[in-house]
């Protein structure tokens, strides 16, 4: 069987392949508010700015497709992460902001649920927790470590379990011990992005779609098929921000790849278990991410190449085929049950990535500017939170969610190349490394590569 190697994603052709095209912009016009990029961040901005105030005239401006990017290729994780940690919170705004940001978080899980049951989008959701495995003596030392820092905050609800503890939810060869918490759902990202775009267009949003954003100026989004002014304009281009004029140092397009098998037959899920449905990470330094699909594959994620000089993106989700390979013997290596079962799809995706690792919500209330993204591979449940804060920030609404230590925040410029290229292609390799090093059982510790690979990333 061959293996399908792009067209965007195995999630769109779940449903089909690419949807059929909405109108691209005709021509210059007007509106209140103005988003420019149709992912899970601006469709969530429109959700909650037509909710609050019906009357807005919406235009939301779209290169390719609404889903195109991230929100269409993600793992599928709707989970409660904070990204760069709630310690860099806590230390430049106060423990209790850190801990305000995490059940903001937690919340949003519940919410995105919420509101699919709501308007009626059947995203493949099953609130199965989420599940990291430590498979080496060096994972097990830091999934230790990990739990120790996590008993110093509140709600965030961790439960350890060892070996057999592990195996009697899921199989995974080699497995050690894993952590589990319940703050976490299994869904099927392009339903999820599709059933949102549907749902603005009911509200009354319009998406234009084939229209290309070139630059982003207080009160105007210029695009190749016309301006559009805009009492508020908001940038959610996340992995392509690097695109727009004066942005393509803000933030770094890291790709991340995915694998999907054939179904696997019943006989094979009872000898892995995995039916509680939770999403599955480890605790490599370039780590693996996986779910049970809602027709019985898995789809199972990791690095691949992680950054192309320049800022470039991948075209129509096309990964490498040495991606797919490593992809597939660490699936197998995992799951030696499914060592037969073919891979059916291959893509990649691009997500955005700050200089610092933590992502932010901006809103300039005398330019009429705003953005939100940084989201670091943690943005199916991080845009929805978002989208809720710059919809308050917009409408000037009073709310907790304003006052969050990730609003606002900053973070420097990336490196122009081949700095920036150099850097990460170091950092990655030395990973890589020290995950070699590290399988080998020998050492309880981090592997001298991944401690070089820590101090060249700086403030991650």
């Amino acid at each position: 069987m061959t293996t399908i190697n792009g067209e965007v994603s195995f999630w769109w052709r779940t449903l089909g392949g690419a949807p059929k095209p909405r109108p691209a912009l005709a021509g210059s016009t007007d509106a209140d508010v103005c988003i420019v990029g149709a992912g899970y961040t601006g469709l969530w901005t429109a959700y909650y700015l037509k909710t609050l105030q019906p009357d807005l005239r919406i235009v939301m401006l779209e290169q390719r497709f609404a889903g195109f990017g991230a929100s269409g290729r993600n793992g599928g994780w709707l989970t409660n992460s904070v990204t760069g940690g709630r310690g860099r919170y806590a230390k430049t705004h106060g423990r209790e902001a850190a801990i305000a940001q995490q059940v903001a978080l937690n919340g949003a899980v519940d919410e995105v649920i919420a509101v699919t049951e709501r308007e009626g989008i059947q995203a493949d959701i099953v609130k199965g927790g989420e599940r990291t495995v430590a498979r080496n003596p060096a994972q097990l030392a830091r999934l230790r470590a990990m739990i120790e820092s996590e008993a110093a905050w509140p709600h965030t609800d961790w439960e350890v379990h060892n070996g057999p503890e592990t195996a009697s939810h899921l199989k995974i060869a080699g497995a050690i011990a894993s952590a589990w918490h319940p703050h976490c759902a299994r869904i099927h990202p392009g339903k999820l992005v599709s059933g949102l775009a549907a749902t603005v267009e009911r509200l009354g949003v319009v998406i234009h779609e084939d229209t290309r954003v070139t630059e982003i100026q207080p009160g105007l989004a210029f695009t190749d098929r016309g301006t559009v002014r805009a009492d508020a304009v908001i940038r959610a281009t996340e992995g392509f921000t690097a695109d727009l004029k004066d942005q393509h140092r803000t933030w770094l397009p890291m790709n991340s790849s995915m694998i999907a098998t054939h179904p696997l037959p019943a006989a094979v899920w009872e000898e892995i278990g995995w039916h509680g449905r939770e999403t599955l990470g480890d605790l490599a330094h370039v780590y693996m991410y996986a779910q049970r699909t809602a027709d019985d594959r898995v789809a199972f994620g990791g690095r691949g190449v992680p950054y192309r000089y320049g800022s470039r993106v991948d075209s129509d989700g096309r990964t490498q085929q040495r991606t797919i390979a490593s992809l597939t013997r660490l699936l197998r290596e995992f799951f030696p049950a499914a060592a037969d079962v073919p891979i059916d799809h291959a893509w990649a995706g691009v997500l955005g990535v700050p200089r610092d690792w933590s992502a932010t919500v901006s809103w300039d209330k005398v330019r009429g500017l705003g953005h939100a993204g940084g989201y670091v591979g943690t943005g199916v449940t991080a845009t929805n939170l978002a989208g809720r804060t710059l919809a308050d920030l917009v409408l000037g609404n009073d709310t907790e969610r304003v006052r969050l230590p990730w609003v606002n925040h900053r973070a420097k410029n990336w490196e122009p190349e081949p700095l920036r290229w150099t850097a990460v292609q170091a950092i990655y390799t030395a990973y890589g490394m020290a995950d070699g090093m590290e399988r080998s059982g020998r050492s309880n510790q981090d592997a001298w590569p991944a401690r070089i690979a820590d101090a060249i990333a700086g403030e991650h």
